[in-house]
């Protein structure tokens, strides 16, 4: 799939966009995997519920005591899976590729969050939902994993098969008056 942008202005100043392409894992582990993979990956995965651990372009967002979805640059994920599959040997872990699975959304702006509770049941005031805070939750009927990058800024991650479902949806929560005034056309999201 092209990569495809799109930014959109409304009155309650947020942008959004779709996120260009990334090499996306999700590694499940215990604790002692966890850290290994870590090493392996150049993020130490947090054992810190529901938080992200940066480093450089890499990510790791914990979603459960024993899972992680791992953010890198696109063309470093078959040295990543390399590097963590060397690492951890026989020791029990899954690693797998979903990069194709999901794709990304950034919601960015002073209303950002506003436009987010549009759809989201979480309370994303800065205080209950801070800066690298991360979770699964749902945006109307979709399930997304929702990580707060910056104080105005969200990425969120979505199925493939959501993702147009989901643009729409956050396109209406920014859009101006009643919800049946013309909205910006849906990029490319599928493959």
């Amino acid at each position: 799939m092209a990569d495809f942008a799109l930014a959109r202005h409304g009155p309650l100043g947020a942008t959004l966009a779709v996120l260009p392409s990334v090499a996306r894992f999700s590694f499940r582990g215990d604790p002692s995997a966890a850290r290994v993979a870590g090493d392996a990956f150049g993020v130490l995965l947090s054992e810190t519920p529901c938080r992200a651990a940066k480093h450089g372009a890499r990510a790791a967002l914990w979603l459960g005591p024993d899972e992680w979805t791992l953010l890198a640059p696109p063309n470093e994920g078959p040295e990543i899976a390399a590097a963590i599959a060397r690492s951890l040997g026989d020791r029990p872990h899954a690693l797998v590729d979903i990069a194709h699975r999901d794709i990304g959304i950034a919601v960015a702006g002073t209303d950002s969050a506003v436009i987010v509770n549009a759809g989201c049941p979480l309370d994303l005031d800065l205080s209950s939902f801070p800066i690298d805070h991360c979770t699964r939750t749902v945006f109307a009927k979709a399930g997304i994993v929702l990580w707060r990058e910056d104080t105005t800024r969200f990425r969120i991650e979505v199925a493939r098969s959501f993702a147009t479902y989901l643009w729409q949806m956050l396109a209406r929560g920014s859009a101006p008056g009643p919800w049946s005034r013309a909205l910006p056309p849906t990029p490319p999201l599928g493959p």
